[in-house]
C-alpha cells in the first residue's frame, strides 16, 4: 500500500447502489479523522446530470433512436451509447428488457459464464448484451472519474483505494472483482469484507469510544441484509497486552437473498391484487412492476409518515393511450409483506426449507429457496455453535451445551434494515432464543447510516492499515479450502474412485503468507485442461495444510467452483503426467492464488478457479501418484 497517498478512498460496489466515501490523511490525526462522501454526478434524465451520495447499479442499454449523444453526454466527456446510476434505473423501470440490474449477483454465480455478454437475461436478440464483469467495470469507472472530476489535485491512480465484497463470496469472485477493479484502471487496491468495513465505520463513529460498548468476550453478530444478498458474520472482542482486538470467528455461508427478492415478491403480491381485479399482468410486466415496487418499498422505508405510493405498470404496446395499469403499495403491505414473509419468528433449530423451485426463479439467478432470513440466521448461529472454543483468548466464554453461539451484541447493516420494524423483529427473534438458554439479550450497537456505512468504514479501514495504527481485524481466509483427490484404484464397474480433500489453505490463513504443500505430489497432465475438485469449510478450523479428509459431514464441506489447471506443454510430450506440488498463497488484496510447481523444477503455472458455465467433472488425470 502507497503511505504516501493523500486519500484513502472506500467504494462500496453494491447490488443496488455504490457509493464513495474518502478519508482526509493529512487532516486526520490519531481517532479523528476527517471524513466525507462523494457526491457521484449522474444522468438523471437526458441532458440532466445531478451529484448524488449514491449510484445506483444500474446500467440501461437505450435504442438507438431512444437517446442521442447529447442526452447522455457527462461532465467529463466520455462518449457511451449506454446510461449508468438513476436515469437508468428510471428508465429501466419502464423497459426492463433493456437494463442490466444485480451485475454483482451475477458475478458470483458460478453456473454461468461470468465474462460473456449474457445481460438483461431475458433481452430480445437486437440488444446489445453486455457480462457481469463489464457491467461492474462501468460502475467503478464512472465513480473513478466522478472522483477525478471533484479532486483534479489528487489522482484516483495516487491514492489508497479499498473494495469491499461480501464476507461470503468465494475465490472465485474475489478474484473476478479485482479484476473489474483492474480493468477500470485502479491501482493500488485492497479487498476488504462488508460486514467488516461496517463494523469499521461503527467504531470510526463512536469517536473512540467503542471500547466503552464492548468488551473482552463479546461476540458480535454482524447482519447485512443488502440488495442482492444476506451476509452473516461474527467478530469477537479479545484483550490482548491490555489492548482491545477484534477477531473474525465466522462467516455465513452465500445466501442470494436480498431487496431484490423482497421486491419480486412484493410485485408477484401487487399481480395477484389486480388479477382479483380482473387484470392480468404478462411476465414482462410483472418485472417492471418488480422495479416499480423497489422505488416504493424505498420510499415507504425511508418516511414513516408516507401510508402508500402509487406504482404505474406500463402497458405493452406504446400506442395504447392509457394503457398502463395504475395501482399502490401501502405501507402495511410492505411490512406484512417484508416483516412476516422474509423475518418470521422462528425456532433457533429450525433449518432453511429447501423445495422445489418456484416463482421467484425468472431471473435466472441462483436465489435462496428459502425466503426466511431468521431461518438462515438460525442454521449459521448453531452450526457455528462451538467456534469460539478453538480461539484463544475466548474459551470458556459461551455457556457449556449452548446449542447456537451465543452473539452478545448485534450491529445491523443494509438498506433493507432501514425499517425500524425488521430491526426490531431480528432483534426480538434472537433475543428469545438467548431467552430459552437463560441467557442474557444481545444489545443493539447503532449509529451506522445503513447505506454508506460499508464506504464509510471501507475508507477508514484503508486509512489506519496505511498509518499502521488503529485497531485491525484480525482476519485471513473466511473457510479452510480444499482439493479433491482421487484415489489411484482400479475400476470397479458403477463406481466412482472414492475422493479424499486435501487441505490446501487452513481457517484464517492471513493476507500476504504462501503455504507449499511438498509432501504430497500430484501427477498432472500437460498440453491439455485438467478441471479439479474444490471445497470450502466454514466449520473446520482445526486442519492443517496438507490434512488429507478421507470423510466429511454434508455440514462440513461445501463443493465450490472447480479449479482449472492447464500446463503447457513446453519441450514435453501432450498429455505426458507431470509430478508437481502445489503453492497457496492468500495475496496482499485477500484473493487466494495456487500454484502448481513442477517436483524439481523453478516453473510455476497458476491454476485458475474455473469461471467458466461448463461443468464436468473433474478428469481422472489427477491423481495421487
Amino acid at each position: 500500500m502507497e503511505h504516501n497517498a493523500k486519500y484513502s478512498i472506500g467504494i462500496d460496489l453494491g447490488t443496488t447502489h455504490c457509493g464513495l466515501s474518502w478519508v482526509d490523511r493529512a487532516a486526520s490525526d490519531g481517532e479523528k479523522v476527517l471524513q466525507g462522501v462523494l457526491d457521484i454526478p449522474q444522468l438523471t434524465g437526458p441532458a440532466s446530470v445531478e451529484a448524488k451520495p449514491l449510484l445506483p447499479s444500474f446500467l440501461y442499454l437505450p435504442h438507438e433512436s431512444e437517446l442521442t449523444a447529447a442526452d447522455m453526454a457527462l461532465p467529463w466527456g466520455a462518449q457511451q451509447d449506454f446510461v449508468v446510476g438513476e436515469l437508468a434505473r428510471t428508465r429501466g423501470a419502464a423497459t426492463p428488457i433493456r437494463l442490466v440490474s444485480s451485475a454483482k449477483s451475477w458475478l458470483c454465480h458460478p453456473g454461468v459464464d461470468r465474462r460473456s455478454p449474457l445481460l438483461p437475461a431475458d433481452a430480445p436478440p437486437e440488444v446489445h448484451r453486455v457480462s457481469p464483469l463489464t457491467a461492474s467495470i462501468r460502475y467503478l469507472s464512472h465513480l473513478r472519474w466522478a472522483w477525478e472530476q471533484a479532486h483534479p489535485e489528487a489522482p484516483f491512480d495516487a491514492q489508497d483505494i479499498t473494495v469491499t465484497i461480501p464476507a461470503s463470496f468465494d475465490p472465485a469472485a474475489r478474484e473476478l472483482t479485482a479484476e473489474a477493479c483492474k480493468a477500470a484502471g485502479f491501482q493500488n487496491l485492497t479487498l476488504l469484507e462488508e460486514p467488516q468495513a461496517a463494523l469499521y465505520s461503527w467504531i470510526q463513529a463512536t469517536g473512540g469510544d467503542w471500547r466503552k460498548q464492548v468488551s473482552n468476550g463479546d461476540v458480535i453478530l454482524v447482519v447485512d441484509v443488502g440488495g442482492g444478498t444476506t451476509d452473516l458474520s461474527l467478530i469477537a472482542v479479545l484483550e490482548r497486552d491490555g489492548n482491545l482486538e477484534l477477531q473474525r470467528v465466522a462467516v455465513g455461508e452465500h445466501i442470494l437473498l436480498g431487496g431484490d427478492n423482497m421486491d419480486l415478491a412484493l410485485a408477484y403480491g401487487v399481480a395477484r391484487k389486480l388479477a382479483q381485479e380482473g387484470k392480468q399482468l404478462d411476465a414482462w410486466q410483472t418485472r417492471a412492476l418488480a422495479h416499480g415496487c423497489r422505488a416504493a418499498k424505498e420510499q415507504l422505508l425511508a418516511d414513516e409518515n408516507l401510508q402508500a405510493v402509487p406504482v404505474v405498470v406500463p402497458s405493452r404496446g406504446s400506442k395504447l393511450i392509457g394503457g398502463s395499469i395504475r395501482t399502490e403499495v401501502t405501507r402495511a403491505e410492505v411490512l406484512a409483506m417484508l416483516v412476516e414473509g422474509f423475518f418470521p419468528q422462528v425456532a433457533v433449530s429450525d433449518k432453511p426449507q429447501t423445495r422445489a423451485r418456484g416463482a421467484l426463479t425468472q431471473l435466472g439467478l441462483p436465489y435462496a429457496q428459502d425466503a426466511a432470513v431468521t431461518r438462515h440466521l438460525a442454521a449459521f448461529l448453531s452450526r457455528q455453535a462451538g467456534a469460539t472454543e478453538q480461539i484463544e483468548g475466548l474459551q470458556g466464554t459461551q455457556p457449556a451445551g449452548a446449542s447456537f453461539l451465543h452473539p452478545t451484541a448485534i450491529l445491523f447493516n443494509g438498506g433493507v434494515l432501514k425499517a425500524a420494524q425488521i430491526e426490531q423483529r431480528i432483534l426480538a427473534v434472537v433475543n428469545g432464543w438467548l431467552a430459552a438458554e437463560g441467557a442474557q439479550p444481545a444489545r443493539l450497537l447503532d449509529g451506522a447510516n445503513l447505506d454508506l456505512a460499508v464506504a464509510r468504514g471501507a475508507a477508514y479501514y484503508g486509512h489506519i492499515a496505511a498509518q499502521g495504527h488503529g485497531v485491525r481485524i484480525r482476519g485471513g481466509t473466511a473457510q479452510s479450502y480444499y482439493v479433491g483427490v482421487e484415489s489411484n484404484m482400479p475400476a470397479i464397474p458403477g463406481m466412482e474412485p472414492p475422493i479424499s480433500a486435501l487441505c490446501l489453505a487452513p481457517f484464517g490463513m492471513e493476507e500476504g503468507t504462501e503455504v507449499a504443500l511438498d509432501a504430497q505430489e500430484f501427477g498432472l497432465v500437460v498440453g491439455e485442461p485438467v478441471r479439479l475438485r474444490f471445497f470450502g469449510s466454514s466449520v473446520r478450523r482445526s486442519d492443517a495444510v496438507g490434512t488429507m479428509l478421507d470423510f466429511w459431514g454434508p455440514e462440513e464441506l461445501v463443493e465450490l467452483q472447480e479449479i482449472e489447471a492447464h500446463l503447457p506443454a513446453e519441450g514435453r510430450a501432450s498429455g505426458e503426467v507431470v509430478p508437481v506440488t502445489l503453492h497457496a498463497r492468500v495475496t496482499d488484496i485477500g484473493t487466494l492464488e495456487l500454484n502448481a510447481v513442477p517436483v524439481g523444477g523453478s516453473e510455476r503455472w497458476k491454476v485458475e478457479f474455473d469461471v467458466r458455465a461448463e461443468t464436468t467433472v473433474a478428469d481422472d488425470s489427477f491423481a495421487v501418484h
